[in-house]
């Protein structure tokens, strides 16, 4: 195995930040050099995102987050996934016609969340006044960034689409009629604006930082912001992915009555290392159940370049992803079977289903009492929905189109141990129109829910659906990791593959970063329309001709991707002797790690 890699492993002591934009990963540093912790530094990265990146996350998005407080010893989940609002039955669906819930648009769009959550964690865990958190973005918005050629191209790509059908969007996208070019100086003065307002907003609450955190989480749920965007949506009524014209079920009670809140974290023991989750609302448990299952293989004595290692976590991850179609939803509103689903009696026998050839068929778990739950997804999986030929409304890597949205991810460590992982998406240019003012749209993450009954994942009024984003915490003899990735649905694909060769095979966390990478899509979709690809799996061609033949002779379906387009990754950790460690992936040329 080569030492080489595409950019040096970051190593310190003083602070560690790591994002899918250098930019971002830049702010972040600057709070931290500032005094600021990593919960300021991780606000300040994510707000940073959302202008860099607006093809990829906004302000009306959602955010979940794992993060680790040095001072306290504790773990804990930042759920700022929105609920489905009050209006958001399946009948107001069903009775427009649909069978799948636009992935695009109004109908699809359920309580922002995002901004939410990032004030709930800066009031309790930060130390900096909003003011200071919020100058960064202030900053870009207002003053400008070199935008990103995939921004660029996006915008291209749907300037005529804005123009005839979002024109708030035009205006904020392409101003005066012009989408910009690559590496163009890009400004969106609404969204300076809007933070200002914000920031203003809590330096009139007077000196105390908490009161002015709160107040403008108040000016975001019934000031200004909510106003701008029910005056909106009182009249909208717009073109979405299903080619009709929708309005949106979101009303202010919604957005008023709504928090972010904190979850204890999932987790499971793998090889002495403790592997922390959010619970079953995002698909983060599946990463759990693949290391259940592989837990029976000798993967250390595989190759981790070599397709019996390739075929065997597929595999392993088509039976997680298949349980997580069943069994997967809102605790809150259902329940969940996932002790049963982690215990090592039920994934003994999960891993005797992986033969040495590729699986074709959808085979969630038969968990006693939940039965019908395997059943009905196995008919979901094979049923019709008459939506025609649309594409994905996320992307998997940068080898689809570009006018999908994504997500972004960051990972902060400060000089005193304290650590952040975020996985913040939704509210993307793509998703819905900009609320005019504001400089932002809403999001479309309802498009998870199903307008069926019984499921946990039925569409019902509070209900949060089930997301793909799905940070990650892991320990191990007081060594501490946080890393994640964008992706969709194959977020805790590439993150469990990144964590089984930093565990099995001594590789250090960029050469962890710089390894190929593939992904299966052999189960159902989380996004519009909700395809399933049988035995179809993605590969990156620096596996070599050889594996690749190797695994399509196995039965599977093999697309080979374009070099260097299969993941996200970004990861940061902490020695017990208090050094500091850092990776990002070279992939699209965006993501990079800092530190000192």
């Amino acid at each position: 195995m080569s030492d080489f890699t595409t950019r040096p492993e970051i190593r310190g002591t003083f602070g560690v930040a790591t994002s899918t934009h250098w930019i971002a990963s830049t702010v972040g540093m600057s709070i931290l050099e500032k005094g600021g912790n990593a919960f300021d530094a991780a606000v300040a990265t994510a707000l940073v995102l959302q202008v860099v990146e607006p093809h990829l996350n906004g302000p009306a998005g959602d955010m979940p987050a794992i993060f680790h407080k040095a001072e306290t010893g504790e773990t804990k989940v930042v759920c700022a996934q929105g609920v489905a609002p009050k209006a958001a039955t399946i009948e107001a669906y069903t009775e427009q016609g649909l069978t799948l819930i636009p992935g695009s648009g109004l109908l699809a769009t359920v309580v922002p969340g995002a901004f939410d959550g990032w004030m709930m964690m800066l009031r309790d865990h930060g130390t900096m006044s909003l003011r200071e958190v919020l100058e960064p973005v202030i900053g870009y918005a207002r003053n400008g960034h070199p935008v990103l050629p995939r921004v660029a191209n996006t915008i291209a790509g749907l300037q005529e689409f804005f123009e005839t059908e979002w024109p708030t969007s035009a205006a904020v996208w392409a101003p005066g009629g012009e989408a910009p070019k690559p590496n163009a100086l890009f400004k969106n003065p609404d969204l300076a604006r809007t933070y200002e307002r914000l920031a203003e907003a809590g330096e009139a609450a007077g000196e105390d930082r908490a009161a002015q955190i709160d107040a403008a989480r108040a000016e975001w749920r019934e000031g200004f912001v909510a106003e701008a965007i029910f005056d909106y949506l009182k009249d909208a009524h717009v073109m979405d992915v299903s080619d009709e014209k929708h309005s949106a079920v979101l009303a202010p009670e919604d957005l008023k009555d709504w928090r972010a809140t904190y979850e204890d974290t999932l987790s499971y023991e793998y090889e002495g290392w403790t592997v922390h989750k959010t619970h079953a609302w995002s698909q983060g448990p599946v990463l759990l159940q693949g290391l259940a299952i592989l837990k029976g293989f000798d993967l250390g004595a595989m190759d981790p370049f070599g397709a019996e290692f390739v075929h065997t976590v597929t595999e392993a991850m088509k039976l997680a992803y298949a349980d997580r179609e069943a069994y997967y939803g809102d605790p809150a509103q259902s329940e969940i079977p996932m002790e049963y689903l982690l215990s090592e009696e039920y994934n003994a026998e999960r891993r005797k289903l992986i033969t040495d050839k590729a699986s074709t068929e959808q085979r969630p778990g038969r968990v006693p009492g939940f039965e019908h739950l395997a059943d009905a997804y196995i008919e979901r999986a094979a049923r019709d929905f008459n939506v025609g030929q649309v594409a994905a409304q996320e992307p998997t890597m940068s080898h689809l189109t570009e006018k999908r949205g994504d997500t972004v991810h960051l990972d902060v460590i400060d000089r005193w141990g304290n650590m952040v992982a975020a996985t913040p998406s939704g509210g993307w240019l793509q998703s819905s129109p900009v609320i005019p003012g504001l400089g932002f749209p809403l999001n479309s993450r309802a498009q998870m829910f199903w307008l069926e009954d019984g499921l946990p994942t039925s569409l019902a009024p509070g209900r949060r659906p089930r997301t793909t984003l799905t940070p990650s915490y892991a320990e191990k003899d007081g060594v501490q990791m946080v890393f994640g990735t964008p992706g969709g649905d194959q977020q805790d694909q590439w993150q469990l593959i990144w964590f089984l060769r930093f565990v099995h095979f001594g590789m250090e966390l960029q050469q962890c970063m710089d390894a190929p990478l593939f992904h299966s899509m052999h189960f159902q979709g989380s996004f519009f329309p909700r395809e399933v690809r049988t035995a179809e799996m993605m590969v990156e061609p620096n596996f070599g001709e050889a594996v690749i033949a190797d695994l399509r002779a196995r039965g599977h379906n093999v697309a080979v991707a374009d070099p260097w387009t299969v993941g996200r990754l970004t990861a940061a950790l902490r020695e017990p002797d208090g050094i500091l460690r850092a990776a990002a992936t070279p992939r699209l040329m965006q993501a990079y790690a800092v530190g000192r």
